[in-house]
Formats: structure tokens, C-alpha cells, sequence
């Protein structure tokens, strides 16, 4: 009777867990860098390429014409500028509307109730993004609307469909998106800094301004990234509650048929927006202790 034996940890033959791991994330990895960056590349390269007027075939030659007519364009350039302050705007009241209530759920909050909480901030997320929009066209319509039964009788206008309608649409979407980076930011700060911080005679804001903050910093940048991001690159919600008002997502979607590369330039913006906001956040260390 012959008995076999495994080979010895550390021996011949002997792979370690890690590189056992490694290998399993070698195809989806290779999937990504395929699928994910490799359409990414195809839609740099396609926004530097032109469409011959006369037969409407693709003219695979470097250009920067279609870079130069976004620029130069007031409309487009009208566009670029909007969508731009669009997201920053989305960003900022997503942040002050996500600051107090992160903090309730973190620090004021029953810890038991916490996880109540938390799912009710994730509700949102499992619904249908279309339902959502949906459901805002109507609350923002005006002299019929929700918004405006209350806010007629207090003399003021529903804000109707336009930018302001976009923004307050997006700001919904998005905004668990900054709730919950900040919520775990507050679960790990420590007691033991607040209360040095109260025993020094700080006062809550001085607390909130000078220990708070900086540790949750990271957190707040890390949400930002979502919401600035996820506004930058929408065009559905613009279509649905904007009205007249465009941004760049609506323009590579109703350019993308007759001018591809014209659209790939157009789409090219957003993303090297996004970029370039992750490269300065990396460079200030912002992310590094998250």
C-alpha cells in the first residue's frame, strides 16, 4: 500500500494563497484593462479624427478641429461652463446637507439604531434611476406640482424645469453617495480627541472646525468624488427636468449619430475634468488615509 504526500509548505509545488488569488484576478483584470480602458483609449483617439462632409465617412487623420469648435463655440463652451457648475454645485449642497446628517447617524444616534439608518439612506439607491427623474418631473412641475402646493401659498415660484430643477434632481440621486463616505469617516474618529478637545475648553465649533474636519476631510473628498463625477457625466436627468438647458452628456448624445468624433470630443471633456480633480486630490494626500 503506497501512500502520497502533499509537498511541504514553502516546498516544491507549494503556491501561496496570494498567488492563488493573484492568478483567479488575472482574467477579470485583463477584462478591464480590455473593455475599460481600451474603449477609453478608442474614444481619445476617434476625438481626434473628422468626418468627411461630403460622404459622411470617418477621416482617420489627427486633428484638433472638433477640440477647437467646442472652445471657440459660445454655445458649447456655454455648455461646457454649465455642466461644470452644475457639479460643483451639486457637490456643495450635497455636502452641506450630508455633514449633519452623517453626524446625527455617527455620533448623536442610538448606536441600535444605526443600521435603521444607514438602510434608510441606501432606500433611495434601489430604486430605478428613471423612476426617480420621473418622480422629480412631477414634484417640479410648475402651478401643478408638489413643490408647487407648498410654495405658492408663501408667494414663491416652483423652481419649474431648468438648471435649478437639475441641480435639485441630482443633489437627490447622488447624495447618499456623500451621506455614507462621511458616516464611516465619523465612526472611526476617536472619543478620546473629542473629549481632549472639550477638556482643553474648546466649544463644539471650535471641536468641529479644528478636530472634526481634518480627520474627516479624506471621507469628504472621497463622497465629492461621486457626486462631482456622477452630475459631470449625466445627461438623462437633464433631459427629463431641464427644459431648454443642455450639458455635455446631451450634446454627445444627439451629435454621436451624425458626428462620432465630434462626440468623442465632447465626451473627452468630462473625463479629463475627472481626471485632472484626481490627480490634485492624490497630490494633496487627501485620500491617503482613507
Amino acid at each position: 500500500m503506497t501512500t502520497t504526500t502533499s509537498p511541504p509548505r514553502g516546498g516544491f509545488g507549494y503556491r501561496h494563497p496570494s498567488l492563488r488569488l493573484a492568478g483567479l484576478l488575472t482574467a477579470p483584470m485583463a477584462w478591464l484593462v480590455v473593455v475599460y480602458l481600451g474603449s477609453l483609449a478608442a474614444l481619445f483617439l476617434t476625438a481626434f479624427w473628422t468626418v468627411d462632409d461630403f460622404t459622411g465617412q470617418l477621416v482617420r487623420e489627427f486633428t484638433l478641429k472638433n477640440f477647437q469648435q467646442v472652445f471657440t463655440n459660445p454655445a458649447y463652451l456655454s455648455a461646457m461652463l454649465r455642466t461644470l457648475s452644475i457639479a460643483l454645485l451639486v457637490t456643495l449642497i450635497s455636502l452641506v446637507l450630508a455633514l449633519p446628517l452623517s453626524f446625527f447617524m455617527a455620533r448623536v444616534a442610538n448606536p441600535r439604531w444605526r443600521p435603521l439608518l444607514v438602510a434608510l439612506v441606501l432606500t433611495p439607491l434601489w430604486a430605478s434611476y428613471l423612476v426617480k427623474v420621473y418622480a422629480w418631473r412631477s414634484m417640479l412641475q410648475p402651478e401643478t406640482g408638489v413643490l408647487a402646493w407648498f410654495l405658492d401659498p408663501l408667494g414663491l415660484n416652483s423652481p419649474g424645469y431648468g438648471y435649478i430643477g437639475i441641480v435639485i434632481t441630482l443633489t437627490y440621486l447622488w447624495l447618499p453617495y456623500m451621506i455614507l463616505p462621511i458616516y464611516a469617516g465619523l465612526t472611526r474618529l476617536p472619543n478620546s480627541m473629542l473629549d481632549a478637545s472639550a477638556d482643553l475648553g474648546a466649544k463644539g465649533g471650535r471641536t468641529f472646525r479644528s478636530v472634526v474636519m481634518p480627520l474627516v476631510f479624506p471621507s469628504i473628498v472621497a463622497g465629492s468624488i461621486f457626486t462631482f463625477s456622477l452630475s459631470l457625466g449625466d445627461y438623462i436627468t437633464a433631459q427629463i427636468v431641464g427644459g431648454k438647458v443642455t450639458m455635455l452628456g446631451n450634446i454627445v448624445q444627439t451629435t454621436y449619430v451624425t458626428n462620432l468624433p465630434f462626440a468623442a470630443a465632447v465626451a473627452t471633456i468630462p473625463v479629463v475634468i475627472v481626471l485632472l480633480y484626481l490627480f490634485a486630490v492624490r497630490r494633496s494626500g487627501a485620500l491617503d488615509n482613507l
